[in-house]
């Protein structure tokens, strides 16, 4: 198969698709890996060491697209990238596509096969999402007390106080990967922390691992409201596989918050679980709303490039040999999991998730290629 890796383009993305020990599997598996030239440069990769391990270097995005039978990405395309995908090309990428209407049109206009990392499972777990969690539930941590600081906009509270000075009230709505490392970051500075979830198993397993050393609330309007009037930060921890997340903080919850507290929407890719969350960027990363400073970078990743693209490729690899050593059809006929990730296929959406976020037609992947029979047999 020829594989496409091109350079991301969003706004500060410095992450890449492929390390350079990735390319090499791809091309020691007999595949040919097209590299855009400083493709992996912002992760710290020279063009050199993916030529060592035997990936070809094309100058341009247009060359490598138009190359590429499967392109692996990090981020969803954004409108540049639009007119390069085509008909029958495999995108095996993070896509999130609840809330991008848009990009959902134009893969479907397109007849593009998505193939989303946010969605492919195994057994109960989300393996391709797990990793970029863990990242950006630690980084929410780091954001939020960079942010509480008077000169970049905050209350003026050191996350952990000292002797004598409370330490900060943090509120982690979620309890999933990105809401569990969080905590692990605020405990471990010695914030007060709170963790919101609507599962009660949840909770318990949270108290356990905490040893109580954090504070567990069933999620209600109720509890939320409670938890966040005296918050110095909260962390939007929400996930629904596939879907727009729910809005479990609105615009009249904002008065309750104390002024200057700082809201980090790690769930910004889904929408967001603030109602007042729209996605910004590492250039601009911040905004004010009913005087509480919010952080909804959509790819926050992105800030650590080097740590993200390993821990992402340590993710990914296995599949994407699947794709290219099967074919696709054979790689989700085999792989239940996988076959989860696809979220358009010739002109179709089949994610039902989707779908139903954004009001379009659902088409079951089962309909257009024959996955139960070609099992069963």
């Amino acid at each position: 198969m020829k594989i496409g890796l091109p350079k991301e383009i969003k706004d500060n993305e410095y992450r890449v698709g492929l390390t350079p020990a990735g390319v090499q599997a791809l091309a020691h598996a007999g595949h040919t890996v097209y590299v855009q030239k400083t493709a992996g440069e912002g992760s710290g990769f020279k063009d050199e060491q993916y030529v060592k391990a035997g990936g070809q270097l094309l100058d341009t995005a247009d060359e490598i697209w138009a190359a590429g039978d499967m392109i692996v990405k990090v981020k969803e395309p954004v409108a540049p990238e639009y007119p390069r995908m085509r008909e029958d090309q495999v995108l095996f990428t993070y896509l999130h596509l609840a809330p991008e209407l848009e990009l959902t049109k134009q893969m479907l206009d397109r007849k593009v096969t998505g193939v989303a990392y946010e969605t492919i499972t195994s057994g109960r777990r989300l393996p391709l999402l797990i990793p970029m969690s863990e990242v950006a539930g630690r980084m929410s941590v780091q954001v939020g007390a960079t942010y509480l600081e008077k000169m970049n906009g905050g209350r003026g509270i050191l996350l952990g106080g000292v002797p004598g000075v409370p330490a900060a009230n943090v509120v982690i709505i979620g309890g999933g990967i990105v809401g569990t490392e969080a905590a692990k970051m605020a405990v471990g500075l010695g914030a007060k922390v709170t963790i919101i979830d609507r599962d009660l198993d949840r909770l318990r397993q949270l108290d356990d691992i905490f040893l109580s050393k954090v504070q567990t609330l069933a999620s209600s309007r109720y509890a939320i409201e409670e938890a966040i009037s005296h918050a110095d930060l909260v962390i939007g921890a929400v996930l629904v596989v596939g879907a727009a997340a729910p809005k479990l903080v609105t615009r009249d919850m904002l008065h309750l918050i104390p002024s200057g507290a700082v809201l980090v929407d790690v769930a910004v890719d889904q929408g967001g679980c603030f109602e007042t969350t729209h996605a910004t960027t590492h250039s601009n990363p911040t905004y004010y709303e009913e005087g509480v400073l919010h952080y909804c970078v959509a790819n926050m990743p992105g800030a650590v490039p080097r740590t993200s693209t390993f821990a992402l490729t340590n993710a990914t690899l296995p599949y994407a040999l699947d794709l290219a050593n099967k074919g696709f059809e054979r790689a989700i006929r085999e792989d239940a999991g996988l076959q989860e990730g696809v979220n358009t296929y010739a002109g179709k959406l089949t994610y039902e998730a989707v779908a139903t976020s954004q009001g379009l037609e659902y088409t079951p992947l089962d309909s257009l290629l024959d996955l139960k029979s070609a099992s069963a047999g």
